[in-house]
């Protein structure tokens, strides 16, 4: 399925310590702008994976009893529903030194 249902991140809201989260980085608007491209992308990935699931139930004849009984397309979408907020992924993998960030004005590079 989705590689982020093995997300630990938080299901509920959580309030983080300041200082975790600038550490990397020393500031906390350039750590909240990297975790805020990075929930970006997981949103998009999390979007596209759920359109496609979803268009495998697209009829093309739309009646009415069709909309209503199609379960399995409720269960995909309970599914999606259940995972963690793209933003709790971005923080857990920030927190868990997955997310590769370089200062683009260093000259070491």
């Amino acid at each position: 399925m989705t590689k982020y249902r093995e997300s630990k991140a938080s299901l509920t809201t959580k309030t983080y310590n300041k200082s975790e989260l600038e550490s990397k980085t020393e500031n906390i608007y350039e750590a909240l702008s990297i975790i805020a491209k990075r929930t970006n992308q997981i949103n998009l990935d999390i979007k596209k994976e759920l359109h496609d699931k979803l268009d495998e139930f697209a009829t093309h004849n739309d009646s009415l009893e069709e909309i209503f009984e199609n379960k399995e397309q409720i269960e995909v979408s309970r599914f999606y529903e259940r995972l963690p907020k793209p933003h709790a992924i971005a923080i857990e993998e920030w927190l868990n030194e997955k997310i590769y960030h370089r200062n683009s004005e260093d000259s070491t590079i």
